[in-house]
């Protein structure tokens, strides 16, 4: 047990966490430097030393909250330099992260590493983006300086590079280091973030959530220094899998949280080209040149324009899930407004099955065989087509309306 001078209980109350508060508590910081901490009984003095510095430098009142998981003196020797242990059993970076959200009071949070890695003697681009009204403010080891044997060659120019590249090619975003530990954000922001990741993935889960909140973000140049003298990282410490699985979660955290970038885009190109195959061929085929496009361009056309629209309402549903203010949704409850959709959605439903009648029509009078193919035929696939997507629009509609309703706030 940590031995201090103050308790304060978990708030929403959980026995598993204890926070220990210092003698010298700063009893109203307008920075939280958030920090977890698994057996850094080496680095943690220093790093505290460096905090006090960079705050000193940046002119603000803050706190230290180290939120420990150590089974050495990391808690104890962090306690003594002035800073608040936050006990927790459970480890993950992510993890640590939500157990300190209600304990954060500061307006705004520094989070990153207390293995002396990154230099939080320098707080002041932090400080001073956030009072520039940035909301989300990323260090970038890249914009920065990298001391030599600081980062692995396989993170530094493969690993972090290339998925930096594919999470900003994925959210039109312009990132220069998704994998910064060391960065900043409003409380307001943190909170409203709503991080689930466990760990490593937090980085990206971050990320991807600050892009979807549409987040005022800056980045900042910041200086990456090697392991001490005897340390080693947590990577290391796991074996040489480690690094591997790390970005394989990240990868994931990027492909799920960005599930509407391969629906709804995709959906709209697979639209457009499935009706550009299937309308013209309404009244018959087509000769272009050497190329006779015929019925059965039209029912390719209809297989894309119906996989694209299903595309698309699915990457809907995925950007309201990822829009935890209701925007999304407010949207496009607006958009397809219950009784104007059901009533358009009838109206086409109907006139997709009467452009299908005369083909029914005509297969009844052959003695239930078609004849020939005729207009007939491009027309009721027509028709199909009509009918299929209405009756989509129809079921999205009510899903939407559905989801609207379970999460409407009671009278």
């Amino acid at each position: 047990m940590l031995a201090s001078s103050a308790w304060v209980p978990a708030a929403p109350a959980d026995p598993a966490l204890t926070l220990h508060v210092p003698e010298d508590d700063c009893p109203d910081p307008e920075i939280s430097i958030v920090v977890p901490a698994l057996n850094e009984a080496l680095t943690i003095g220093d790093f505290i030393d460096w905090c006090r510095l960079g705050v000193a430098r940046a002119g603000v009142r803050a706190e230290i909250l180290i939120i420990d998981s150590s089974s050495d003196d990391t808690g104890r020797i962090a306690l003594a330099r002035g800073a608040r242990v936050l006990r927790v059993p459970k480890l993950g970076l992510g993890r640590a992260y939500i157990d300190a959200q209600p304990f954060i009071r500061g307006q705004f949070v520094i989070l990153g590493d207390c293995d002396c890695t990154y230099d939080f003697r320098e707080l002041t681009p932090f400080v001073d983006a956030w009072r520039a009204g940035h909301e989300f403010v990323m260090g970038s080891r890249f914009l920065g300086s990298i001391e030599d044997g600081a980062m692995p060659a396989l993170h530094r120019y493969f690993g972090t590079p290339l998925t930096t590249w594919i999470l900003n090619r994925l959210f039109s975003s312009r990132f220069s280091d998704i994998h910064c530990g060391m960065r900043g954000l409003t409380r307001d922001a943190f909170l409203r973030l709503g991080l689930r990741s466990q760990s490593w993935e937090y980085a990206s889960e971050m990320i991807i959530k600050s892009i979807h909140l549409q987040l005022r973000t800056a980045e900042v140049p910041i200086h990456f220094l090697k392991d001490r003298e005897g340390r080693q990282s947590h990577h290391k410490r796991a074996g040489w899998l480690s690094p591997w699985r790390a970005g394989w979660i990240n990868l994931r955290a990027m492909l799920v949280h960005g599930a509407d970038f391969f629906l709804v885009k995709p959906g709209w190109l697979l639209l457009t080209l499935g009706l550009l195959l299937a309308l013209p061929l309404l009244g018959g085929p087509i000769a272009l040149g050497p190329v006779t496009f015929s019925l059965n361009w039209m029912l390719a056309g209809t297989t894309l324009a119906t996989l694209g629209l299903q595309c698309i309402y699915t990457g809907i549903f995925a950007r309201i899930l990822h829009d935890p203010q209701g925007e999304v949704l407010g949207r496009w409850l607006r958009a397809m407004a219950y009784d104007r959709t059901m009533l358009l959605c009838g109206a086409a439903m109907a006139t997709g099955v009467g452009l299908c009648l005369p083909l029914v029509l005509d297969y009844v009078n052959g003695g239930l065989r078609l004849g020939p193919l005729c207009v007939h035929n491009y027309v009721a696939v027509g028709g199909l087509l009509l009918a299929i997507q209405a009756f989509m629009t129809f079921t999205f509609s009510l899903v939407l309306h559905a989801f609207a309703a379970q999460h409407r706030e009671p009278a």
